[in-house]
């Protein structure tokens, strides 16, 4: 090969690469969890996974790109949750579906870490990011509701307002829980689908 050609990385090692990143993601998750974003380090991270801080850099060049990157794959998922939802057959059914997974993200994808209170703590850029997904997801439930509404199924209301007490509800687990608690992802959504839905309905 002349010298200077430039490879792309093979399958391998751009494989072991994600998994890197994945891992140090969640590293930087409990570590949020434990201490809370401002009073982390890198070397709290690194310290999680064995490693020197400097092989962070690596992957991350600062604590708010570990910050946006956690945040970012939050957002993906619960988008990505809007788009299958739409495949239940009732108004009802769609909200209950994205609040039981809205709950497994917070619990199992973010680890429980309160990165919904975090958001000011993000760069000018990576904020006006995160807010605009932020607010598009919760249209989309504003939608969901209004649904429901001129279905029958769901009261008469301002579908702002449950959304707001949906989404103060979920984001107020990362205050209190714990993934070695007693509490287990799919049974705290179902019961959060039970009660947030439960209170919408038409009898």
């Amino acid at each position: 090969m002349p010298p200077g050609t430039l490879t792309t990385p093979s399958q391998h090692v751009r494989e072991k690469r994600r998994r890197r990143r994945a891992e140090i993601l969640h590293a930087a998750l409990r570590a949020f969890r434990d201490k809370g974003y401002h009073a982390t380090t890198l070397e709290d991270i690194a310290d999680q996974l064995g490693v020197r801080k400097a092989a962070l850099y690596h992957y991350f060049p600062d604590k708010e790109a570990l910050l946006y990157d956690c945040h970012a794959a939050g957002l993906a998922e619960v988008h990505r949750h809007v788009a299958e939802a739409r495949t239940q057959v009732s108004a009802r059914e769609r909200l209950a579906f994205l609040i039981r997974e809205h709950v497994r993200v917070m619990t199992e994808t973010l680890a429980g870490s309160s990165l919904a209170f975090e958001v000011s703590a993000l760069s000018p850029a990576h904020r006006a990011e995160v807010i605009d997904a932020r607010d598009r997801y919760e249209h989309a439930l504003r939608d969901v509701i209004a649904q429901g509404i001129a279905a029958g199924e769901f009261h008469d209301v301002d579908p702002k307002i449950p959304v707001f007490a949906i989404l103060g509800a979920i984001n107020w687990i990362a205050r209190w829980y714990r993934p070695e608690g007693s509490f287990h992802a799919a049974e705290l959504g179902q019961q959060f689908a039970d009660q947030l839905v439960g209170g919408l309905a038409r009898r």
